[in-house]
């Protein structure tokens, strides 16, 4: 634990002062009784006292006194506090290979289904956007805290031949881009960009420009390079079976996941890599990431229960003094 104000815990030595001035009380009080020789007169003069229950008034003033010094101090901890002005860009796989049956009712279907649930846990704060890609790549909806609009635009995804990939990482980064620039500037931002974070689904290689990201200009490997060096991790959920297959050209074609590519480009952009072989694991994956986007460690300020201890204790200082004394303590 860490404070804001740590001087005022110097105030501590006057709680120290107190408790040893009220133990000195207590010995010369001894002392002086002990010096009235006629013990038989003593009872009858002084009233009978509640034993060691006598201390409760002191020691809970005392400690009242002690615990709000502390929260004076301004007591800061560390906690979980919703992301208010951080930017995820949902980018989602529609290449024909989405339509495989090996993960019910299809991988497009169930992408769908948890992404629009992965919206709802989002915390309200974060700007969420949706992109699309298959041969080329299109942003469906920019960075926004409608959750409405990204779910209609799941609900509208729509299958297309090819895989372009690292298309479909530049294009997020260009949204995040566009939309950091319009927040950048006001009266209590400061010109200082939102933290930026995409998650890419899909779930096979890329084949546009072609297969090799690694030395394509607008490769997804390249696209990954170029998320790491802006800041903007790329986590990556590899989506499907081995053994998926689709109807092309009057045969299957086996579309196996490519869980090797996709945990490149995480590794590149600094992001975390997922497997998903169901919906309801995708479902899991996802709700594993709303609360790793929504929600930071921050260092917050813990006073208020020291306040409410406090209180509690100075209350129940003056009410055992009133009962057991008649008096304030």
């Amino acid at each position: 634990m860490t404070f804001a104000n740590p001087w005022w815990l110097l105030a501590l030595v006057i709680v120290a002062a107190m408790v040893a001035g009220y133990v000195w009380l207590l010995r010369r009080r001894r002392r002086d009784v002990v010096r009235f020789t006629n013990l038989e007169l003593l009872e009858t003069v002084v009233p009978k006292r509640p034993g060691r229950w006598r201390h409760l008034p002191a020691i809970a003033m005392i400690a009242a006194l002690a615990v709000l010094t502390v929260a004076l101090a301004g007591p800061q901890a560390m906690a979980k506090v919703p992301r208010n002005r951080a930017t995820v860009m949902l980018v989602i796989d529609v290449s024909l290979s989405m339509k495989a049956t090996d993960v019910a009712p299809s991988r497009l279907a169930a992408a769908q289904a948890a992404a629009k649930q992965f919206a709802d846990q989002l915390t309200p704060g974060v700007n969420l956007g949706l992109v699309s890609f298959a041969g080329t790549a299109a942003v469906l909806v920019s960075p926004t805290t409608d959750r409405a609009g990204v779910k209609n635009g799941v609900d509208n995804l729509a299958l297309a031949e090819s895989t372009a990939t690292g298309e479909a990482i530049f294009t997020a980064m260009q949204s995040i881009d566009t939309f950091s620039r319009s927040l950048q500037g006001g009266p209590d931002q400061e010109g200082v960009p939102p933290p930026a974070r995409i998650v890419l689904l899909s779930d096979g290689t890329q084949t546009v420009p072609g297969p090799d990201g690694e030395n394509e200009p607008r490769g997804s490997f390249t696209a990954a390079s170029e998320a790491a060096s802006r800041g903007i991790p790329v986590s990556t959920i590899s989506f499907g079976t081995s053994y998926g297959s689709i109807e092309l050209d009057g045969g299957r074609t086996p579309v196996a996941v490519d869980d090797a590519s996709m945990e490149r480009i995480a590794t590149l952009s600094g992001g975390r890599f997922f497997t998903a072989a169901s919906e309801s694991e995708l479902r899991a994956v996802y709700s594993d990431l709303s609360e790793e986007l929504g929600y930071e460690e921050r260092e917050v300020d813990a006073s208020r229960p020291w306040m409410i201890g406090g209180f509690v204790l100075l209350i129940g200082g003056l009410g055992a003094g009133i009962l057991l004394g008649r008096r304030l303590p």
